[in-house]
């Protein structure tokens, strides 16, 4: 049942029941302040994404460029003393 379900997602008819259950446990009031608390949520999640992004590119960049200087000492050759 839940297989089916994730494979093939819920439809109308599932979501307008979702909503009217929703509707009725935490009434009127209570769902708009659900709704700020999730986007303020999802936001948070997102900015938080983003930054571990920001990191690990950094992070690659960092490596590219110890790889090329590296690259380019070993073209000059061993320095002779």
């Amino acid at each position: 049942m839940i297989l089916t379900v994730l494979l093939f997602g819920p439809g109308g008819g599932e979501i307008m029941v979702v909503l009217l259950l929703v509707l009725l446990l935490f009434g009127s009031k209570k769902i708009p302040e659900f709704a700020k608390g999730l986007g303020k949520g999802i936001r948070q999640f997102k900015d938080a994404t983003n930054g571990i992004q920001k990191d690990i590119q950094s992070n690659v960049n960092d490596i590219k460029q110890d790889l090329d200087v590296k690259k380019q000492m070993d073209d000059v050759g061993p320095s002779k003393d």
